[in-house]
């Protein structure tokens, strides 16, 4: 069942979003996106007549109530792009009366779903080497098909939004499937199109594809990299990495970030690009600081010289035109991770640069998929989140689809 062929008339629908949104001190939203993202999916569901029920988790409150994580506070917001008074369940498993009193064009938020442990099914307070893990695990799991089965008791029909989460087997992203059949469960919009995306990625490449890949460690991103190789023509690894593959091939990278324990990894992602024929690019040069600040003494070096007290804070000018170079001629391009600490003003020009040229390509025909956090918040600081293709709200689950894994949030719907 597609969200388009169902009518919601007259019924209760529950649905999975992720509104796991970045606050301020003050609890103020600081970023949008993932809310906007999920409104044609709620709204279709109030026009056609239907109530709705919302879920998500915010942050990582290991199955305790804390109030800084408090879905209470985006309340306010979901309101205003609703349009209409959005109701609060302070507990989510506690919900029951809400959920049943609602009357068509009425929405009830649920407090956020981690402060049950059962959301995530992983026992509490146990080290997995206690010899009582085993049973302990066994018995959550059973508690997580029990709270599973309370939330899909509100309502008569389950849809998941959320991809930023389909990669997780969690009570509201995938065991609470099961107590609904296959004309009552389906993908939101959001969902939809990020699934296509993904598959506009892997089974429908034009070429050459160009992917950039960032981030401060290879280990985060070694099963991308690997399942990457034998998709692209251009591979991009920038960000933090930069400087374990540049001690792996001898050179000084002073104070910056780099994964002593990885050289060899490095050596051998350079030597299996090599045997694939891969255009793989490296930084040259960056621009390294004498502090880890936006006010810090900077200078370009190479990448292979960096002095003691220095370290790497952003791509240099060769290396941004080499980047540039790689992207500007592609047809396909997928980025996850900036090319430097962008978050600091002065170290935003390396990924900067990779946001233009993407652009650019894209207005020459390429398919451009952005995704990740730190990706994604890049475009919409510099202001060019319309001018790619698609910006993906998932990170982790993102980059696990182009790994080529079954995300069990999918999979609980479409089988």
């Amino acid at each position: 069942m597609t969200i388009d062929q169902y009518n919601f008339n007259g019924k209760k629908a529950i649905v999975r979003v992720d509104f796991n949104v970045p606050l301020d001190e003050n609890g103020h939203i600081t970023d949008d996106t993932r809310i906007r993202g999920a409104l044609p999916t709620l709204k279709k569901i109030l026009s056609d007549g239907g109530s709705l029920i919302i879920m998500s988790h915010m942050g990582k409150p290991k199955g305790k109530v804390n109030p800084k994580m408090s879905l209470s506070q985006i309340k306010d917001t979901v309101s205003k792009y609703l349009g209409t008074e959005v109701k609060f369940a302070d507990d989510c498993a506690k919900a029951s009366e809400l959920a049943s009193a609602l009357k068509p064009g009425e929405v009830l938020l649920l407090e956020n779903l981690r402060f049950h442990p059962e959301e995530e099914g992983k026992p509490v307070g146990i080290d997995k080497e206690d010899p009582a893990y085993d049973a302990a695990k066994k018995e959550m799991k059973e508690r997580q098909k029990e709270f599973a089965k309370t939330l899909a008791s509100y309502a008569d029909v389950y849809v998941n939004d959320a991809f930023g989460t389909a990669h997780r087997r969690h009570a509201s992203t995938a065991v609470i499937a099961d107590y609904f059949d296959a004309d009552h469960k389906m993908l939101g919009y959001l969902m939809e199109k990020e699934v296509k995306a993904v598959d506009n990625i892997l089974s429908d490449i034009k070429r050459p594809f160009t992917a950039i890949m960032g981030g401060s460690k290879v280990s985060t991103k070694i099963g991308i990299i690997e399942n990457l190789m034998d998709k692209v023509d251009n591979l991009i690894l920038c960000g933090g990495m930069t400087y374990t593959f540049a001690k792996a091939l001898g050179g000084n990278v002073g104070k910056s970030i780099c994964e002593e324990d990885k050289l060899q990894l490095a050596l051998d992602i350079i030597e299996k690009a090599k045997q694939k024929g891969v255009n793989l690019v490296l930084g040259t040069d960056c621009v390294a600081a004498d502090d880890f600040s936006n006010d810090a003494n900077t200078m370009i070096v190479s990448s292979m010289e960096i002095p003691a007290e220095w370290e790497g804070l952003d791509a240099g000018p060769e290396t941004r035109k080499s980047f540039a170079n790689a992207i500007k001629g592609a047809k396909t391009i997928l980025w996850n991770g900036p090319a430097g600490v962008f978050e600091f003003d002065n170290f935003t020009a390396g990924s900067r640069a990779i946001a233009d040229a993407i652009v650019e390509a894209t207005e020459n025909g390429a398919f451009s998929l952005v995704g990740g956090g730190d990706s994604v918040a890049c475009v919409n600081k510099f202001g060019v989140a319309d001018k790619v293709s698609y910006v993906s709200t998932g990170g982790g689950a993102l980059l696990e689809a182009i790994e080529g894994k079954v995300l069990p949030g999918i999979a609980a719907i479409r089988g």
